[in-house]
C-alpha cells in the first residue's frame, strides 16, 4: 500500500508514518518544518522529506491514501491536488479506524488523565507480554514509537482526543473510532478556539459515548458530575463499569496502593494518578489480566513522559516537570506535589502559551489554581499575545482570575530566566508546568 502524509512531521503524524513503514507499507510525506526529534526518527526510517515546503507533484494517482494532519491548512497545494486527482484523504484518526475496524478498539477519552491512563494500559499488557495495536500521546518507556498497527494483533488501545481530526473534517477526533470498550476520565472545558462554550464541548463527550458499539463497555470516573451526568442521560445501550480513586497512604515519601492483596509500592504520586490507575485496572480486567497481575506490573510503571516526569538535574535537584498548562490539570498537579512533599518548600512555574490559557474569559478557570506553593510563578510571552493576534494581559489581571495576589508573574524570558538563576535548586522542590519550555529555560542546569 502507498500512503502520502501531509505535515509528516507532526508528533502523532510521524509516528503514525514509522508505524506503517514497519508495517511494509511505502511512506512519502512533505512538511514545511519538522522539529526534533521528528526530523532524526523519520531520518532513521528514510522517510525524512528531502527538502521542506509543499510539492503537488508527489500527489499521484497511483497513492492508495492520502493522509491530512492538522497542521496543513485548507489552502495547501498537495490537499487541491489529491482533491482534483479523486484520491482518498484521509485524517489521523480516520486512517486509525481503518486501521483497526476489525479488532477490538478500546479507547481511552478525557480532558485528562487520557495519557497516563493509556500509558499505564500498555505498560501492564508489556509487562505480561499481552502484545497489542496502539496509539498513545507520549513517548512510553521499554516502547519504540507512540503508534503500532499489526495485521494480526485483536486489540487496539486508543488514545482518543477531541480535538478536531482535519483541516477539512471539524469533528472530534475520538467520534471516529466507535469503541467496543471505552473509558472517560473527566470533563473541564478545554479548546476554547475551538469549543466557543462549554456545552459546546460537552457535547463532544455525549457523542463520544453514543459512538460506543451496541453491548459495549463505558468505564468512567464517578467522582466527576459532568462525566456523570453524559453517562446517566446516554440512550444507547452499554455496560457501565464506575470507578473512584482507592485508598492509599503515603510513608517516608513513597506511595502505597491499600488493596485486599495487601500494600502496593507505587513510582507515581498524587490522588489524580491513583485514580488514573484505578480507570486503567478496571480496563485491564476487560482485557482479561487479573488485579494481582495487574499490581505487580503497575509497581514499575514510572510516567508518561512529561507527566509529573522527574528531571535528573546536574546538581542533585528535586524538579519535576508535567505537561500541564489546562486549569483542571494545573489543579491536580499542584495538588499532588503539594501532598507529596509536605515538608518542603514548593515552587511552581506555570508558562501560560495557548490560545485558551492566554484567553481573559478562559483564565477564569485558574483560580486558586497555585494555591498551596509557597512560591507561585506565571509566564507568558507578550510577544506570543501578539502573533496570536490577541489583547494585551496585564499581570494584575493574572493575579485577579487566578484569586493569588503573591503571585509573581513575568511576560519576558529573560527576566523569568533571571530570577531562575538566583534561586538554589538544591533547595526546595520545582514543579515546571507547560506544554513548551518557558522560552528556552534549560531544567537540567
Amino acid at each position: 500500500m502507498k500512503t502520502h502524509f501531509i505535515a509528516i512531521g507532526g508528533s502523532a503524524m510521524h509516528n503514525l508514518a514509522i508505524a506503517l513503514k514497519d508495517k511494509g507499507y511505502q511512506v512519502t510525506g512533505s512538511d514545511d518544518a519538522i522539529f526534533e526529534p521528528s526530523r532524526t526518527r523519520l531520518e532513521k526510517k528514510g522517510i525524512l522529506p528531502e527538502e521542506l515546503g509543499w510539492f503537488p507533484e508527489k500527489i499521484t494517482t497511483d497513492l492508495n491514501a492520502v493522509i491530512l494532519g492538522m497542521h496543513a491548512h485548507q489552502d495547501n497545494p498537495e490537499l487541491a491536488k489529491a482533491k482534483e486527482l479523486g484520491l482518498k484523504i484521509y485524517s489521523y484518526p480516520e486512517f486509525l479506524y481503518e486501521q483497526s475496524k476489525n479488532k477490538t478498539r478500546v479507547v481511552i477519552a478525557g480532558s485528562h488523565g487520557k495519557t497516563t491512563i493509556t500509558s499505564m494500559i500498555l505498560h501492564v499488557l508489556n509487562f505480561h507480554q499481552k502484545d497489542v495495536d496502539y496509539m498513545v500521546g507520549a513517548q512510553l518507556e521499554g516502547f519504540d514509537c507512540m503508534v503500532k498497527l499489526t495485521r494480526d494483533n485483536d486489540f487496539m488501545v486508543l488514545e482518543g482526543d477531541e480535538y478536531l481530526s482535519s483541516p477539512i473534517d471539524l469533528r472530534s477526533k475520538f467520534l471516529l473510532y466507535q469503541p467496543n470498550i471505552a473509558l472517560m476520565s473527566g470533563i473541564a472545558w478545554d479548546h476554547i478556539n475551538v469549543f466557543k462554550t462549554f456545552d459546546d464541548y460537552v457535547e463532544q463527550f455525549r457523542k463520544f459515548v453514543a459512538s460506543i458499539t451496541p453491548g459495549g463497555i463505558l468505564v468512567y470516573n464517578e467522582e466527576d458530575s459532568e462525566v456523570v451526568k453524559v453517562v446517566e442521560t446516554a440512550e444507547n445501550y452499554f455496560r457501565k463499569i464506575p470507578y473512584k480513586t482507592p485508598e492509599y497512604e503515603i510513608t517516608n515519601g513513597k506511595v502505597h496502593l491499600k488493596t485486599e492483596m495487601g500494600d502496593v509500592p507505587l513510582s507515581v504520586f498524587g490522588a489524580h494518578n491513583l485514580l488514573n490507575l484505578e480507570g486503567a485496572r478496571h480496563i485491564c480486567q476487560t482485557l482479561g489480566i487479573m488485579d494481582e497481575d495487574f499490581y505487580e506490573a503497575i509497581m514499575s510503571f514510572k510516567g508518561a513522559s512529561k507527566r509529573l516526569e522527574k528531571v535528573e538535574r546536574d546538581d542533585k535537584g528535586t524538579l519535576y516537570k508535567d505537561f500541564a498548562h489546562a486549569p483542571s490539570k494545573v489543579k491536580a498537579a499542584v495538588k499532588a506535589f503539594c501532598e507529596q512533599f509536605k515538608n518542603e518548600k514548593k515552587y511552581g512555574f506555570l508558562e501560560l502559551h495557548t490560545y485558551s490559557s492566554l484567553n481573559p474569559v478562559f483564565l477564569e478557570q485558574y483560580d486558586h489554581a497555585m494555591d498551596g506553593l509557597e512560591e507561585a510563578v506565571v509566564f507568558y510571552s507578550e510577544d506570543a499575545l501578539k502573533i496570536k493576534r490577541m489583547d494585551p494581559i496585564s499581570p494584575d489581571l493574572i493575579k485577579e482570575k487566578f484569586k493569588n495576589q503573591n503571585l509573581k508573574v513575568f511576560t519576558n524570558a529573560e527576566e523569568l530566566h533571571a530570577y531562575w538563576n538566583t534561586l538554589d535548586k538544591t533547595h526546595g522542590v520545582y514543579l515546571m508546568m507547560s506544554s513548551g519550555n518557558f522560552g528556552g529555560l534549560d531544567l537540567t542546569k
